[in-house]
């Protein structure tokens, strides 16, 4: 009987195939799987404890969301392949528990929190907090146009934001007990909010924000929080060495000669808060503004001064300053129109259209592409020729340019004229210098826009060393202060703050080169001949190293 029809030969070729498939599908990760979890309805502040598998042996990126919230990084306290445990914040409602590894998601398990358990109503008006009901899309970069929808958003903003998740390094001498979740507000300054209706808000995703938990808060209450995923990102921000000050400035009016009627309109500004800046509270003023809190500053208006008077307004805040550092990887980098364009633009302050600007930006980097390349340059040429001194240059931008020689304040405008021209948003940034002695000195930076990434700093004149050596003292200030900041500053105004005359026939009058970059700072008007106004430095009155 002949079988040789029924013999199958071997093939290497196959066998190889075969061996490659089975090694490519055994190495893709198997997604997380939830068994179960204990317990099913609890409280907040328990520990929740979720059994199941290929959770990954340690959490990296990985985390836990319940109901679309996540809880912070501290409260975790056991994480294993089969087995997560951790607390359940405070914010906690009954929802969908689902862990996420390495961009999968596990199936989800009900959690039900006993405070948010559904009760009897008690009477009118129950329910009239914001309450989010979806987020699209779940994750994007920094910049990004996010669409929250819900109710009881408000008609329109009224005091209302949106707050998204931010995070600082700890140093090793901070307290080990779990701190509160942290957040950082989208920027009405730099159009943040495109719409805000009752059942709809826009916004864009804010610098320094996180992969995390974000919520709306208006004045009749806050959201649940709503996970939020970071992603994107072309490198990495780091805040660190928080230092928190307090401080106190006055301003001193004395009227020479006047008669009534009379005004005097007087534009004090603020500490900014920011992703860097944070917490500008104030302690004490001695007496309440006609406008508070205005782009920045507060107005405030004396009237019918008499002559040889004389008015005090005294000024105290605490403030919260974070060095930031960052790592951007050029070659991930994608520039794209967004509202931060609006730092392209050409001003008295920064002349960015000027001829002058135009030739040296294209003189310094030709047929350069890359945002991040085009700051760099910019800011290696300024050192290189140093062309930045400690003392006062005179004239402005454009001379500077021509007799290559600037101080702190005219490079700080130079660098951002020059970017901007180049097409990169820049913006000036002014305050004040601390040293180790608590004693003060007006200073000015800047601050460019990366797409995805968001605002980086650069100090042209610590760079250079152009700055008293109890103000700078850094061996790496070349490198340093490219792309990364001390918080051995307090800033006042980010870009120009544009501010507009009280009356018609008011009197104006502006300061240069001061610790705010505003067009006015006071106002007279009616009959007042003649007075003159004394602005006190900024003092430090405490300082807290964390």
């Amino acid at each position: 009987m002949n079988n040789a029809g029924n013999r199958r030969t071997f093939s290497p070729a196959l066998f190889i195939l075969c061996l490659a498939a089975a090694t490519f599908f055994s190495c893709i990760p198997k997604p997380p799987v939830i068994h179960s979890i204990y317990p099913t309805i609890g409280k907040m502040g328990e520990t929740l404890t979720i059994r199941g598998a290929n959770f990954g042996k340690e959490r990296d990126e990985s985390y836990v969301t319940i109901a679309g919230a996540a809880p912070t990084n501290s409260a975790y306290s056991n994480w294993e392949d089969d087995q997560i445990a951790f607390t359940v914040p405070e914010f906690g409602e009954s929802g969908l528990v689902y862990v996420h590894v390495k961009g999968a998601r596990s199936n989800g398990v009900l959690f039900s929190n006993q405070a948010t358990l559904p009760k009897p109503a008690q009477g009118e008006g129950t329910d009239i907090g914001p309450h989010i009901t979806g987020v699209s899309p779940e994750s994007g970069a920094i910049g990004s146009l996010v669409i929250i929808s819900g109710s009881n958003f408000g008609s329109s903003r009224e005091g209302g934001g949106v707050f998204f998740s931010w995070d600082a390094e700890l140093s090793t001498a901070a307290p080990a007990e779990t701190k509160a979740p942290a957040f950082v507000e989208v920027s009405q300054a730099e159009a943040g909010y495109e719409l805000w209706s009752e059942r709809e808000i826009r916004v864009r995703v804010p610098d320094g924000a996180i992969s995390g938990n974000m919520e709306v808060r208006t004045p009749r209450g806050n959201s649940l929080p709503f996970f939020f995923n970071i992603d994107g990102i072309p490198g990495t921000k780091t805040f660190r060495d928080k230092r928190s000050y307090t401080i106190s400035y006055s301003v001193n009016v004395k009227i020479n000669e006047a008669a009534a009627p009379n005004t005097l309109y007087l534009w004090i500004p603020a500490p900014l808060s920011s992703a860097t800046q944070r917490s500008a509270e104030l302690l004490s003023r001695s007496m309440e503004p006609f406008v508070d809190n205005y782009r920045g500053a507060s107005l405030f208006k004396l009237g019918n001064l008499s002559a040889h008077s004389q008015t005090r307004i005294d000024l105290a805040y605490k403030v919260e300053v974070y060095a930031v550092e960052t790592l951007v990887r050029p070659q991930l980098l994608r520039q794209e129109t967004t509202p931060a364009n609006i730092y392209t633009q050409s001003s008295a302050l920064v002349p960015a259209g000027s001829p002058e600007i135009k030739s040296q930006a294209n003189a310094l980097l030709g047929r350069e592409r890359n945002p991040y390349l085009k700051a760099r340059r910019v800011y290696e040429w300024m050192l290189s020729e140093e062309l930045i001194q400690e003392t006062a240059a005179e004239g402005g931008v454009l001379d500077a340019v021509k007799t290559k020689r600037a101080d702190p304040y005219t490079a700080a405008l130079l660098y951002c004229a020059l970017l901007r021209a180049a097409g990169v948003p820049c913006v000036p940034v002014a305050g004040v210098l601390v040293n180790r002695g608590r004693e003060t000195r007006r200073h000015w930076w800047a601050e460019f826009w990366i797409d995805g990434f968001g605002w980086v700093p650069v100090d042209p004149a610590l760079g250079a060393g152009a700055v008293s050596a109890s103000f700078a003292s850094r061996p790496d200030r070349a490198s340093f202060y490219f792309g990364s900041i001390d918080s051995q500053r307090i800033a006042f105004s980010r870009g120009e703050t544009n501010l507009s005359q009280m009356e018609p026939q008011g009197r104006p009058v502006t300061h240069t080169r001061s610790y705010s970059l505003q067009n006015l700072w006071e106002e007279a008007a009616g009959d007042i001949e003649s007075y003159s106004s004394l602005w006190g430095d900024i003092t430090i009155t405490g300082t807290y190293v964390q």
